[in-house]
């Protein structure tokens, strides 16, 4: 099953739990596990829309029903979803260190991704997860409802690395598209041939909560490297030949730190929320611990 090769079950039974927050996006159509920031109380009827599998059946209009014969939920004034966005690198870049590593980049957003995901779904939110590269995107949702989960963990089981993402097609791509604005989590090791600001401009100007969890490797942090070596790019083939010696290696964390602050401030300038996930750490640190920390998990 999908649900034990992802996560076991006394960490669903920790997401369940849990629920996401936005304190910048309050644009929901119905009731999730959290109140809305709006006028109004719980019982104020605010209107009706068309019944999606997964929904509370006790939200059901019985009455339109049997008059209309179709189904319809009704809306309250304080009672809100929340739209969350989930956005997937699945570069071949993602897919490092090779093999069975514990630390693989993929393997630990895959399943970061999952867990959001379930999480989303058990707070009946309105849930999209994609995952994109120039090879192929993959498109869960829109969906709500603990119904669906099943369906989810499929799904993020599947997925697969390979190709190259440019974070900022992808994102300005899929901020046209989306729909209703949302807490958009971007999961990625932001290895972009064109870097990643005007795709996260784009998803801002549209109105969303953007997080982006920048996923390393600790082999990337520090490379267990030296001598003479022809590094070749995962995603390109390219080769290079480089002389790993002391200066080299000094060279390299000041031009990481420089890289990781420079990520970290542009998002913080334009009001986005920055996560380093060292993926030789438990992903469910990540989740339960530093996405708390960020107040985008209650």
């Amino acid at each position: 099953m999908p649900t034990l090769t992802l996560f076991d079950e006394a960490t669903r039974r920790k997401l369940e739990q849990l629920t996401l927050w936005s304190t910048r996006v309050r644009a929901g159509a119905m009731k999730g596990e959290r109140r809305s920031t709006k006028r109004g109380t719980s019982i104020e009827f605010a209107d009706y829309r068309n019944y999606t599998r997964g929904d509370d059946l006790r939200r059901l209009d019985w009455n339109i029903y049997a008059r209309l014969q179709r189904p319809y939920i009704k809306l309250l004034e304080d009672e809100e979803d929340l739209a969350v966005h989930i956005i997937v690198d699945t570069s071949a870049s993602m897919d490092w260190p090779p093999g069975e590593s514990a630390a693989n980049k993929f393997a630990f957003a895959r399943r970061a991704a999952a867990a959001l995901a379930y999480v989303s779904l058990h707070s009946s939110d309105r849930l999209v997860l994609l995952a994109a590269s120039d090879q192929r995107i993959d498109l869960f949702g829109p969906a709500r409802g603990r119904a669906r989960s099943v369906a989810l963990l499929a799904f993020a089981d599947g997925l697969r690395a390979g190709g190259v993402t440019d974070l900022n097609e992808a994102l300005a791509a899929y901020a046209l598209r989306a729909g209703r604005p949302g807490l958009t989590i971007v999961i990625s090791d932001m290895f972009s041939p064109s870097g990643y600001l005007d795709g996260v401009t784009a998803l801002l100007a549209r109105g969303h909560e953007v997080a982006l969890i920048h996923t390393l490797a600790p082999e990337e942090l520090a490379p267990p490297l030296a001598g003479d070596l022809r590094l070749i790019d995962v995603e390109t083939g390219r080769p290079q030949e480089v002389t790993v010696d002391a200066a080299m290696r000094d060279l390299y964390t000041r031009r990481l730190t420089a890289w990781l602050e420079g990520i970290r401030a542009d998002l913080t300038r334009r009001g986005a929320h920055y996560i380093r996930a060292d993926t030789g750490s438990p992903w469910e640190k990540l989740v339960l611990s530093e996405l708390r920390r960020q107040g985008l998990v209650r």
